[in-house]
């Protein structure tokens, strides 16, 4: 535990935190740009040309053999980062979870106001009638997963080339305007336009928890380069 992050977290009230794919790594789920991350694994195509719109819709075979086998993450729980911020929402000090990652392990540990950008695993749609489908059953079929209807059931998840859910962009635009910390953790901010929300925070205080140097480093009033999950851990 940081002595100078809890100082900073004791005496505001309104905190954000906007993570990515570092959070979710002490829960065991691979971080895709990391050196033994997905983009380094063997694939007949590159993993950011799979999980993109156009490929998707060229061949929609090879794009669920690659999600079932990479984004579909079993038996994953929450990690000593999640609870904490969890417990931050419930004390009323943090106002907001924006995050990057699919894999609801914010909502998971007990989290409410939870904006993803990019999207969740947790939630699939019929293209063509619009019915629900838990992950279960994109897990569970093979081949292209297939409503009763006949459409493809897509999962919804912020494909590349697809743009952002403008409502939840609008929502995390307004949580970072009135924050008064901001606590960014487990991103390299690399990814836009999620990235580029940063430039909306307003507060004074901005702490970087991430285990290797960030865009936003200079700016901050704190940069700790330790995994998350040992930092908010109590």
């Amino acid at each position: 535990m940081d002595q100078r992050l809890e100082e900073l977290i004791a005496k505001s009230n309104n905190i954000v935190f906007f993570g990515g794919a570092g959070v979710s790594t002490e829960s065991g789920i691979p971080d895709f740009r990391s050196v033994d991350g997905l983009y380094n694994q063997q694939w007949k195509y590159p993993p950011e040309q799979i999980i993109s719109h156009s490929f998707f819709e060229a061949d929609p075979e090879e794009f669920y053999r690659f999600y079932r086998a990479k984004l579909i993450v079993k038996d994953a729980k929450p990690n000593a980062a999640h609870l904490r911020l969890a417990k931050l929402e419930a004390q009323g000090k943090l106002r907001a979870v924006i995050t990057q990652n699919i894999d609801g392990l914010h909502q998971a540990a007990g989290s409410k106001n939870v904006l993803e950008l990019h999207g969740s695993t947790l939630r699939n749609y019929c293209t063509r009638c619009g019915k629900f489908y838990p992950v279960e059953f994109i897990a569970e079929s093979e081949g292209i997963p297939r409503c009763e209807c006949g459409g493809i059931v897509k999962p919804d998840v912020v494909l590349y080339e697809e743009s952002l859910d403008q409502k939840v962009l609008q929502r995390a635009v307004r949580a970072l305007e009135a924050a008064d910390l901001l606590i960014v953790g487990g991103t390299s901010l690399a990814v836009y336009p999620a990235a580029g929300l940063l430039r909306y925070y307003g507060g004074r205080e901005l702490v970087v928890i991430n285990m290797t140097p960030t865009p936003a480093d200079k700016l901050a009033t704190l940069c700790i380069q330790q995994p998350i999950g040992q930092v908010l851990g109590e």
